[in-house]
């Protein structure tokens, strides 16, 4: 494994990070789950992605059990807030400083730590003022319970916004998680540049487009049974990349990795990480097989060639629009 730095701070995360959003505590019964914690952790990687929205909180719980009896300093451990958890009422949900609060003490406490390293909004608010958000954020930081701020899927204006109040508040704001991989590249034109000016890097979700670019969807057949497109929150996420246009592009994509010596997964990982602002590809599992092939695209180096031969297999496919970075 090896290791970047999130954004302008001190932290160090593994280049590869393990997330449980549609897995744990729903897709994956917790025996296969803790398998998977294992061979995370077997494999090298230290960092943890989750939030409290997953499986309804249940993923949090799982992914605590699975690491406990770990060293705490030896583990980067991320979660996020925003979405509706519980029952549903008015304050469960949204970046209002009553539900940031409820949410980080309940996260800690399923998660069995004492603090998290980087507390997320998981999308941008805009019936909270920015202000209070930050505000609540800056309080977790100064109790110690949450050591850096980051952000999930904010447009390049959000992120410069909310770094200004974070420079006002003194609290080290690092990181945004946005959707980022060869079919999806929405964040280069204004995310990333606006990231590197404020000091933030990516770490990025669905580096293997939700398993297409691993060249399991073939063009004209049905997706394989128990695959993500069988299930009902998957299937929302992989729908734009399910047609045949997309899958046949993609499977110009089998060869070049076979010559790099690569599976399709490994060199679509190895892809995302090849820009300098990302700190972290997340890499979830079913199965511990999955991630100990998933982690051998850390440290791979792409030729220059090979970039361009990505690019010209999936011509005309490649979303680009920066526009598609919004929140609800």
């Amino acid at each position: 494994m090896e290791f970047r730095r999130l954004g302008r701070s001190g932290l160090n995360i593994s280049e590869i990070s393990y997330g449980n959003w549609l897995t744990h505590g729903s897709q994956v019964e917790e025996e296969q789950a803790q398998a998977c914690i294992k061979a995370a952790l077997d494999a090298g990687i230290t960092t943890f992605d989750t939030a409290d929205v997953y499986a309804n909180t249940a993923a949090e719980s799982v992914l605590g059990r699975g690491l406990k009896g770990q060293r705490r300093e030896s583990l980067e451990i991320f979660t996020k807030v925003f979405w509706p958890t519980g029952p549903g009422g008015p304050n469960d949900k949204g970046l209002g400083r009553k539900h940031i609060m409820e949410s980080a003490h309940a996260s800690l406490k399923r998660l069995g730590t004492d603090y998290v390293d980087l507390y997320q909004a998981h999308r941008f608010d805009r019936t909270v003022p920015l202000e209070e958000t930050f505000g609540a954020f800056a309080d977790l930081v100064h109790q110690g319970k949450v050591l850096y701020i980051g952000v999930s899927e904010w447009t390049a204006e959000q992120i410069t916004q909310g770094a200004a109040l974070a420079r006002e508040l003194k609290i080290p704001f690092v990181s945004n998680q946005p959707q980022y991989n060869m079919l999806w590249r929405v964040i280069e034109p204004q995310v990333v540049p606006a990231s590197e000016r404020e000091g933030l890097s990516q770490i990025v979700w669905s580096p293997i487009a939700q398993g297409v670019l691993t060249g399991k969807y073939k063009p004209g057949q049905a997706p394989p049974a128990g695959s993500r497109a069988t299930d009902e929150n998957g299937a929302r996420m992989i729908e734009r990349f399910l047609n045949d246009d997309v899958l046949t592009r993609v499977a110009k994509l089998e060869s070049l990795a076979a010559d790099a010596g690569l599976s399709m997964a490994q060199l679509a990982v190895a892809w995302v990480l090849q820009n300098p602002n990302v700190a972290s590809a997340i890499v979830g599992a079913s199965r511990p097989e999955q991630v100990h092939e998933n982690v051998k695209a850390a440290g791979v180096k792409l030729e220059a060639d090979l970039l361009a031969a990505v690019d010209e297999a999936l011509d005309g496919v490649i979303e680009r629009d920066p526009t598609l970075t919004r929140s609800p």
